[in-house]
């Protein structure tokens, strides 16, 4: 049975789409799935099973009323997106992986351009890796990455990334 991550994009923010984990949790295995673990209120889960992500944003508005902008990725995606990270892992702070919801075809270039002279990103297999020292609110490339990818994208820290990989390790 495969393992699959789900990221949930603006939940929880400011009062706005509430979402509790424990109801997150609940909804996942009505839809069938396994072993279901949540990781902070951001909307991180990881299970046993196989559910779309067209399936998983239609229950959570159905029982909560709004339609969340969900990603679904494999355990191999996720352990995949983590081993070539150009930068440097001490500060998961300062360290950011963007997941696009589809394909992209930004050039390495773009992104240059746009950065501010403190932060740097890398493309990867359907990632964007943002390092940013100077901490997100000063990104030049952050708010625009959805407009540079020309697809919806949410985004974790390291320290999210990291544990995210270490539940659904757990699943082994």
């Amino acid at each position: 049975m495969s393992i699959q991550i789900a990221l949930l994009r603006g939940i929880n923010v400011g009062g706005h789409n509430t979402l509790p984990m424990a109801g997150f949790r609940t909804l996942l295995a009505g839809l069938g799935a396994q072993d279901c673990k949540t990781y902070i209120q951001s909307g991180n889960a990881v299970w046993r099973g196989e559910l779309s992500e067209a399936a998983v944003s239609q229950a959570i508005e159905d029982e909560y009323g709004f339609r969340p902008n969900v990603m679904i990725r494999s355990r191999a995606f996720w352990t995949d997106a983590i081993s070539p990270c150009p930068f440097p892992t001490d500060d998961p702070k300062a360290l950011h992986l963007f997941v696009a919801h589809g394909a992209f075809d930004t050039t390495q270039d773009a992104l240059n351009q746009v950065a501010a002279p403190h932060e740097r990103a890398q493309i990867g297999t359907g990632v964007v890796y943002l390092h940013t020292p100077a901490g997100m609110s000063a990104s030049k490339i952050a708010p625009r990455m959805d407009r540079l990818l020309g697809v919806p994208t949410t985004a974790r820290n390291w320290r999210s990334v990291m544990a995210i990989r270490d539940l659904a390790q757990g699943l082994s």
